[in-house]
Parts: structure tokens; sequence; C-alpha cells
């Protein structure tokens, strides 16, 4: 593994099933979502930033925080984009503000199972879970070319640039993402897996 990656986490989307609510910020046991998020990918990762498109100085509290060179919400897409243009390192890891139980060695293991892939993004062997994922620097272009078209679907992306599924069995629940307040409140720390 590279010496130094750099942890991007994804805290821009509108968030429509919270009702609008910045996502990354509501409370989970005693903090903001987005905290959960990188006490578990900091030990992965050199330093982290975040991407955000609303409430940037409540986050630059924290970590270094870019807004979207892509405005409008142009989803996923726009985020890794700004990370990349963002990091100072040559790869970047992904992953968004809502996943507090990633796994630990999710970094690691996307990685070592990325072969001489640009891109690699984890699979819990039912499904494709193309927000936490590596990327190249050299992503850069390619990546603005296809949203500069007007392309937002993230797979079809990876697709185009070959990106390496990593397989995480067994792992489903360090997916689990949460999209509305009722996931959330009912969320708790015995879905926690390693």
């Amino acid at each position: 593994m590279p010496t130094t990656i750099t942890g991007v986490i994804l805290c821009g989307g509108q968030a429509t099933r919270m009702g609008g609510h910045d996502k990354g910020l509501l409370p989970f046991q005693g903090k903001p979502l987005y905290q959960h998020v990188a006490e578990r990918l900091q030990p992965q990762v050199a330093h982290i930033i975040l991407s955000a498109n609303r409430n940037l100085e409540q986050y630059r509290q924290a970590y270094p925080t870019f807004a979207d060179t892509f405005t409008g919400f142009a989803g996923p897409l726009a985020g890794i984009l700004t990370g990349l243009q963002n990091s100072e390192t040559d790869w970047a890891a992904f992953v968004p503000c809502d996943v507090p139980f990633l796994p630990d060695d999710l970094i690691e293991r996307l990685w070592s199972a990325r072969q001489e892939a640009s891109v690699a993004y984890a699979h819990d062997g039912v499904r494709a879970h193309p927000t936490l994922c590596l990327l190249h620097r050299r992503m850069i272009a390619p990546l603005m070319q296809f949203l500069q078209q007007g392309d937002r679907k993230l797979m079809l992306f990876f697709e185009h640039a070959g990106a390496q599924a990593v397989y995480f069995q067994n792992h489903a629940q360090a997916f689990q993402n949460i999209n509305t307040p009722a996931e959330l409140q009912h969320l708790s720390p015995l879905d926690r897996t390693s």
C-alpha cells in the first residue's frame, strides 16, 4: 500500500429522505454521523478531507472541507471529483457520511485487490457499494469529461474506467447506510461489525 492515501468523506448529498437535513451533521450516539465515519476511516488513511455543499464552516471546524466544482448537487461523482482535485496524494479513498460501521480494513483491502485498476470499489457479495471506493488522480480528466457530458451514474463511470470490484462477503452490515430518520433512530451499536 502507498505510504499516503487521502481519505475523503462525501457529505454533499441532498438527503431528501432525511427531510432535507444535512445527513452528515445528524446526531448519532452523541456526535454527528460523519464523525463516526471519520473515526473508522482515520487509522486507514494519511489524512481526511470532506466534500460538502452546505454548512461548510461547521464541517471545517473538524476537517478541511471543499464544495463541489460542479454545482447543483450533481451527485456522488461530483464529490469524488472534488476530492480528487483537492487530494495531496496520488490515491484517494472515498466513503459516504452515512456508513458509520464501515470495515476497518476497507482501504487495505481495496488497495490489495485492485490489481492494476485505477478505480476499485466495495461489493458485499450481494450488491455493489460504489461510493466506498479508491481512485487514482489520473481519473480527474475522464471524470470531468464524463460529468461535462451530463452523465451522473456512478457505476456507468466505473464501467468506463475499468473499475475493479473488491468483495467483502459476510460484511453486509458494515455497509449499512442511513437514509431515513427511522433508520437512524433504530440503528444501535449492536449492528456494528468489523
